[in-house]
């Protein structure tokens, strides 16, 4: 009998102390309970099966992270992510955790600057901060975004066929605040292109671009020269 109440007074004891925390501390015990560092890295800690999150606050918004949370595969129906059936209080903890995951966990050294060649350089960023949870894969697209025209995010695949390296390094320094509306009435997109300027130097911006502009698969006979 002593045990137990020894027990249920340590019980109250955390769920008092638990109730103080912020939302995002909560959202960090979440993530630390759920482990969800066996999928996903954030800085030089944790998996490799899921994304990186290492820069996902920066990418997308808590407003996104609480939807995609509830029901990964009601965004991106071929996704690997389960769907963990969180409750709305627990769920946005942890959305409001991610939300301040802005690349502040990336070690100064930035493992990418080890590689010579800036393709293969430029495709370890793309992993890295993320740009593969967006644009997929090799660019190939295919992850939704609602209120754009088609109702994804656009491939990378040809972009050397509408960007010189110049346009290229600019959109990704710069970014896309305000993606164009579908519905002119209808509310912002989900997702956006952030201004990776604020994160990455010229240099790497650089390297990205050169493995987005690799990306291009080779012209065949007949294409428009």
């Amino acid at each position: 009998m002593r045990r137990f109440l020894f027990l249920a007074a340590a019980l109250l004891a955390a769920a008092g102390c638990a109730k103080g925390l912020t939302p995002e501390a909560r959202g960090k015990g979440v993530y630390a309970s759920y482990d969800c560092k066996r999928c996903h890295k954030i800085g030089a800690e944790g998996g490799t099966t899921g994304p990186d999150l290492t820069y996902v606050g920066f990418r997308k918004s808590a407003d996104f992270l609480d939807l995609w949370l509830k029901d990964p595969s009601a965004w991106q129906p071929d996704t690997a992510m389960p769907n963990f059936r969180f409750n709305d209080p627990t769920r946005r903890a942890l959305a409001a955790y991610l939300a301040t995951l802005k690349g502040e966990a990336e070690s100064p050294e930035r493992s990418w600057r080890a590689i010579s060649d800036p393709v293969r350089r430029g495709a370890a960023i793309y992993e890295r901060a993320g740009c593969v949870t967006c644009h997929g894969k090799a660019g190939k697209g295919g992850y939704r975004n609602d209120n754009v025209a088609g109702g994804k995010v656009p491939s990378l695949v040809k972009a050397a066929d509408g960007f010189t390296k110049a346009e290229l390094e600019k959109r990704i320094a710069d970014g896309v605040a305000r993606p164009v509306k579908l519905d002119l009435k209808g509310p912002a997109p989900m997702l956006h292109m952030p201004a990776w300027k604020e994160k990455l130097s010229p240099e790497d911006i650089s390297a990205v671009a050169d493995y987005v502009l690799s990306l291009r698969p080779p012209k065949a006979w007949g294409d428009a020269w």
